[in-house]
């Protein structure tokens, strides 16, 4: 069978472009023969074979080439049987623990038992403390796990998905506090502001 390009109209000279066409020659190659009988049934004429490379290099292109040739090492080592392109996206993601995401339920503990301000504790991952904030911290503390937890994971999954599909989550800024605060005000002068703010209120 000969070796079928990858050809996207108007984009030929640009060295990203062939560099990632390249990369899913590859990937496409090492299959071939780590697959060998499984290869040649799915793919088993040229347009079938670059159907398929087209289909793979718009469905990995958020993957830089070094992720996508480990992905492609990772399935050979793990999986007997030709990947789909699903299987080779979350190959290519890798496990959740390996981004230092904790497990779903791990991750609503530690929201539940954060101390305030919740901005200031130590997180695990941002993803945890942000899943938290958009479940609600009254919502986490008012209702029961069985209520609470569906809402809190729902959150926290679709921030693990950036995290997985290489976003870089971050905490919000923490500004200090001045060091100089002024000098007090008197008694006097406080009452003065006082008595000047009921009169600009009419009070």
């Amino acid at each position: 069978m000969s070796k079928t390009s990858l050809t996207h109209p108007g984009n030929a000279n640009s060295e990203e472009v062939l560099a990632r066409k390249e990369t899913i020659n590859q990937v496409f190659s090492l299959f071939r023969i780590n697959y060998h009988n499984q290869y040649h049934s799915a793919f088993g004429s040229d347009e079938l074979l670059g159907q398929a490379k087209r289909l793979w290099l718009d469905g990995l292109q958020r993957f830089d080439n070094e992720t996508i040739l480990r992905g492609a090492k990772r399935v050979m080592e793990t999986s007997d049987y030709l990947p789909t392109l699903n299987k080779m996206i979350r190959a290519c993601e890798g496990e959740p623990a390996q981004h230092g995401l904790p497990a779903p339920y791990s991750a609503y503990q530690e929201a539940c038992g954060a101390p305030s301000p919740k901005a200031e504790a130590n997180w695990s991952h941002p993803a945890v403390y942000l899943a938290g904030k958009e479940a609600g911290w009254f919502m986490l503390a008012s209702n029961a796990e069985k209520t609470a937890f569906p809402i809190f994971k729902q959150c926290y999954e679709k921030y693990c998905e950036q995290v997985l599909a290489g976003n870089k989550l971050s905490m919000p800024e923490i500004k200090a506090l001045p060091e100089d605060i002024g000098e007090p005000l008197s008694k006097e002068e406080n009452q003065k502001r006082m008595a000047d703010l009921r009169s600009q209120l009419d009070l």
